[in-house]
């Protein structure tokens, strides 16, 4: 399993109901199933994922975020709503999170920190968009339509009243460092959220 999705099962507490958008093979629910007891529901668009999904016993719907989850769940559906390496491949990933809050208690996610030291010095020296081991793809052809820094995350939670739980910023092999916990827009490649809308932390 991927470290970023270790991370994640950490912060999900046993017996959850969890919601996984962009689950790819439902590696994340499988694990959160045989460790912590959790049920839920994963959402995919890619074909062949779903096949994979569905080998591995996971309960998947094939839809496009973008057009919401209003067709799909009511409020409230569940503890956790996850999007991990997914809300940056969004159009609208402001009303991706209303739309997390609503139908979860908490949302999570994981994105690549577009300002990492070695994106802002490939801009400034080359004058080119930047490409990082977290998002490798070039400006023509990258899913990652909507990339932010940290502080754009954290600006866009405060405007819409989003309350941080935790966060974590890691490297690309998903290890914490004690540079990148005091300078984390800078020396972050990867940030991890949770965060709720007028809630505590369990």
């Amino acid at each position: 399993m991927r470290p970023d999705l270790a991370i994640i099962s950490q912060w999900i507490a046993p017996g959850s109901r969890v919601l996984d958008l962009g689950c790819g093979d439902g590696t994340l629910l499988v694990h959160l199933r045989q460790t912590r007891n959790v049920s839920g529901y994963g959402l995919e668009i890619n074909d062949a994922k779903i096949v994979k999904c569905v080998a591995n016993r996971v309960d998947v719907i094939q839809a496009d975020l973008d057009a919401g989850l209003a067709h799909f769940f009511d409020a409230n559906s569940f503890d956790y709503v996850v999007m991990s390496h997914t809300l940056q491949a969004t159009h609208h990933p402001d009303r991706m999170l209303d739309e997390m809050l609503r139908v979860g208690k908490q949302g999570i996610v994981t994105f690549p920190n577009v300002g990492h030291w070695k994106n802002r010095l490939q801009l400034a020296l080359h004058g080119v968009a930047p490409r990082s081991r977290a998002a490798p793809e070039e400006w023509y052809n990258t899913p990652n339509i909507r990339l932010c820094t940290l502080r754009d995350f954290e600006a866009l939670c405060q405007e819409k009243g989003i309350d941080i739980l935790e966060r974590t910023v890691v490297d690309y092999a998903h290890r914490a460092n004690v540079s990148s916990h005091f300078l984390p827009n800078l020396l972050g490649e990867i940030a991890i959220y949770r965060f709720c809308r007028g809630c505590s932390s369990p």
